[in-house]
Formats: structure tokens, sequence, C-alpha cells
């Protein structure tokens, strides 16, 4: 065979063990020929070949980003309040009353984000604090979480959240000690009436899917996954697909149950939607649970109980009671869900969740056997030392996110909540890889991340600070990795989360050609540098589909 393009001068990190580095390489048909030195490879030229001298530069496998709700983002910053994760207070604020000058009459106003630390600036009724900015709009502003709404009255009203109503399962409605009416601040299901509001036309859809392509392939990403879908999503991406807007091979996680969809999906409902929107690069045999929700609203599950000054009732913590399924329905759910075939990522923050997940593996491999399906625990940030070794002895994947690992804008709320000795266990990825855990890189953005951006997290790993010095000193520096350890969790580790370790995540030849070109190899930058790379090329299919 002839190659149709052939990239040599390269230094080329393939991430396969039997050949890691590499100088040139050849493509046809949008797949990988050959690798290997440059005089081998370029005898692969024929008459319509086309030979591009790279010049020493940089190549390496197209990213996986495991966990990112892309279309969710992208209509954040399209069409919602969107400042930055470390902005103030005021500044907040100030955004609010500048889009509300925007507002159609009738229509809610989203957004956000607001921090922990925010709490004492909305007041003791933070209802009453954001009707003085909107008494007529509805507003509803997410934490930095997206677990957690702050609402003023209209928006309760709209979502037939009246001052009587009484708690709603699973979830939280903060009220006014004197009164008891909602006080405004809703956490997971409690949030859901709100949710449902936030809906966006098909037009704006097919804007935020460009956007997020855009984006990520900017980035380096030439795979992804979606962790929380539901039906438009789902029609959302296959349109995209068949479009030809979609550079990316993905994977969307079909919502089974959720604090957003608090109701329960029937199997039927999800297998419905796993044949329909399946297509040639959405893959849809994969479904999402939340176990438990996040430690700003006390709702994730901890073995131990919060912080006592934080408010919390320690004297009657109880880990189970905060799950937001039971240990039995974890397990039920699990095992039924493997048996149709279907890879499950779990919401899992709190140490007794993630314990209560791998729990349901359990269940579900003595019920079904080795199915072959590696279930995933998402964000897996608290995983307590002695459920290390089961992630292996299971086949579980820890999917690391969101970019808590490094000192960032959640860094003084985790430690008013949870106490220095639990901060400094978060996201112990030295200690994960030593257990033998097979490990996939997630930003969960735009939830508690500002960004997609990968490089940021790369750099996090392996120095445990933050890549631009926004935020001084380290979190567990002993937990920082090298840059050989932590590129598997961005490359082949995200492509046999995907199932298509066969297909991508490494360069091979028979592989997709899905490859990124940097200007400099990273093991010759410094951290900082690596947090602020600016791809020069990505290739996807053999095709560019972002250059510099």
């Amino acid at each position: 065979m002839t190659a149709d393009t052939i990239w040599f001068n390269a230094r080329i990190r393939t991430m396969d063990p039997n050949r890691p580095l590499a100088s040139a390489m050849a493509v046809s048909g949008g797949k990988i020929l050959a690798l290997g030195g440059d005089t081998d490879v370029l005898n692969l030229a024929g008459l319509g070949t086309e030979t591009i001298d790279m010049g020493d530069k940089s190549i390496l496998p197209g990213l996986v980003e495991s966990h990112t709700h892309a279309l969710w983002g992208a209509c954040q910053e399209l069409f919602e309040v969107n400042v930055d994760y470390g902005a103030s207070y005021g500044e907040l604020m100030a955004a609010v009353r500048s889009q509300l000058a925007q507002t159609a009459p009738g229509t809610m106003l989203t957004g956000g984000p607001w921090r922990h630390d925010m709490r004492a600036d909305m007041g003791d009724n933070p209802r009453a604090t954001l009707d003085a900015v909107s008494a007529d709009v509805p507003i509803a502003l997410a934490d930095v979480t997206k677990h957690l709404l702050w609402c003023n009255s209209p928006a309760l009203a709209l979502a037939g959240l009246h001052d009587d109503i009484e708690d709603i399962e699973g979830g939280v409605i903060e009220r006014d000690p004197a009164t008891g009416a909602p006080n405004g601040i809703l956490a997971e299901t409690a949030a859901a009436p709100v949710r449902r509001l936030f809906t966006h036309s098909p037009a704006q859809l097919v804007d935020a899917t460009r956007l997020f392509v855009e984006r990520f392939n900017q980035l380096g990403f030439t795979a992804f996954k979606e962790p929380m879908a539901i039906e438009s999503d789902l029609q959302a991406y296959q349109a995209a697909d068949q479009r030809g807007d979609l550079s990316l091979h993905m994977a969307a996680h079909i919502v089974r149950q959720s604090p957003l969809v608090p109701e329960m999906i029937p199997y039927e409902e999800m297998e419905r939607w796993r044949e329909t929107y399946a297509s040639p690069n959405v893959r849809t045999d994969y479904a999402k649970l939340f176990l438990d929700g996040v430690a700003t609203g006390f709702t994730a599950s901890f073995t131990e109980p919060y912080q006592p000054d934080t408010g919390y009732d320690v004297a009657n913590h109880d880990a189970d009671a905060i799950l937001l399924l039971t240990p039995e329905e974890i397990g039920r759910e699990i095992t039924e869900l493997d048996r149709r075939g279907v890879t499950v990522k779990m919401h899992a923050v709190g140490d007794n969740a993630i314990r209560r997940g791998l729990d349901g593996i359990e269940a579900a491999r003595r019920a079904n056997g080795p199915s072959g399906l590696r279930h995933e625990i998402a964000h897996a940030p608290f995983v307590r030392p002695e459920d290390l070794h089961r992630f292996s002895a299971l086949d579980a994947v820890a999917e690391v996110s969101p970019k808590l690992w490094f000192p960032n804008p959640a860094t003084a709320g985790q430690l008013a909540l949870l106490g220095a000795n639990r901060v400094g266990r978060c996201h112990a990825l030295r200690d994960y890889l030593q257990a033998g855990m097979r490990v996939t890189y997630a930003s969960d953005w735009p939830a508690a991340s500002p960004d997609p951006n990968p490089w940021t997290g790369l750099a996090g790993m392996i120095s445990r600070q933050h890549p631009a010095g926004a935020y001084s000193g380290s979190l567990a520096l002993e937990q920082a990795i090298t840059l050989d350890q932590a590129l598997p969790l961005f490359t082949i580790n995200g492509a046999q989360s995907l199932r298509m370790e066969d297909e991508t995540g490494s360069l091979v030849a028979g592989k997709w050609a899905d490859f990124i070109v940097l200007d400099e190899a990273l093991e010759t930058l410094a951290p900082a540098e690596i947090g602020a790379i600016d791809v020069r090329q990505t290739v996807w299919k053999g095709q560019t589909v972002f250059a510099r």
C-alpha cells in the first residue's frame, strides 16, 4: 500500500510500549499505515502521497476527555451569565444585573457560578437578597458544582416551590428558620423542578455543538465522554454526527437517575434511546448513576462527618442515609445494567459513596461473572486507603475529576467543610497508581471546573501546584506523579474507557490517525509551560480538524 500522507522528521511519542518512539508516520484512509524511522516510512510514498516535514516538532496521540458536559458547558458560555470560577461576589452580581438588562420579559435568567465562601455575602435569607436584584424576572444561579441552585422568589414560584412545600426526597431545601419557607438554596433533587425550566432550542444546541467541538479540537481532544445524557442531548449529539460537525469520537452515558432527573428512567426507555441515537461516532452503551452529591451541600457521603463548626449535625451523622440510592439499590442497579451490556459511570464524591459503588460492582461480578465491562467511579477524589486495591480486583476505573489536585478557587471551601487531613487525601494519584488502579483524566467542565483545558490538569498532576501560580502553595505534594505516569490517563486509559483501545488512544498501525502536534516535546517543558500549551494541530481520522 502507499500512504495518503506521511509525517516525518518528527518526535513521535506513540504511547505504545512495543514502539514508544518514532520519527515518521504514514496514514492511509484515515488510519495509521506504519510508524518508524524516516527512511523506512518514506518508502511508502507514492505519486499522490503528501509528505510533511515536521521540523522536529512533537506528535502525541489525541487526548481523551473522560467526563465533560459538553453541551451544557457550551450553552452556559453562549446563553447564560458566566463569570470566572474565581470571580468575586460583586463581580457575579454585576454580571447578573448586566444580563438582566438584556433579558426579555417572561424569560428565566440562569448562570453563575457561586462558591461556598460567598454564602456570607448572600445573607441570612439568600432568596431575599436575590429578590432585591429582581423581584420580577426569575433568577436561578448554580454553584460551581452545579448541584446547588440559588433562586429568587419568581424562580421558586415558576417551579411550583411554594412557601409550605414539603421536603423533596433525595434533596435539600434550605429554609428560613423563622418562617420555614424556602430561603432560595436548593440542593440535589430539590433543584430538579427549577432545572426542568432550563431549556434550549434546537438552533441553540446546534450553535453549542459547534462551539464545544471547535474548543475541544483546539485543546487537542479527539474523543470525549458525555457523563449525563437525556434524550434531548442524545438527539443533539447524533444530529451533529449526521451533519458532519462532530470531529470527535464520543460516548454518552444515558441517565438512569440523577439529581436533575430524579425519577428513574425505565430500562425500556434507556434501551430505546440506546438503540435510536447510536451513530458512527456516538456510542450509547453507557449509563449514569448518582450515588451521592457534593460536599458544599453536605450531600457527599463520607464515612466521617463534616467539620463540626460548619453547622452540620455531627451527632446524627449517618453516611448511608446521605446516599441517593441505598447500598442494596446500588447493587441491584449495577447488576442489571451490567447484565444488559452497559458500562456504568457512578458519581461518587465521598469515601463512603465510593466504597458503596465498589460494593455494587462486586455484587454485579458475583451475579453475572466477568462481563468485560469496566464500570467507573466518577470523580473518585476521596478513596479510603483500604479500598484502593479493590479497583484492580474488580476491574473498575477511577475517573478523576474535576481538577482538584492543586490549589484552586474551591480549596478554601473544601478545607472549611472537610478539614486539612481529608483535603490532603484529595485525588491521591500516586497512591492510586501504586495500588494498580486504572485511572482516567476528566475535567467535569462546566461543573466545578472553569474550563475543559487538559494541559492545566496535566501540569497540576505532576506539580500539585496551580499551573499559572494563581493560587499559592501545593496540595499533597507527595501525591505528584511523573509525566510518563500521567500521560496514559489522558490517552490510552481514556480510550479503554470508551472501549476503543483497539482504535485510538495510542499511535499504532491499524488504529485511527488521531493525534496532535506540539511545538516542543512535553518532556522538555516545566509544569508551568505544559499548563500554557497551545496545540499547533489536531488530526482526527487523518484529517486536520484544527490548525494554529
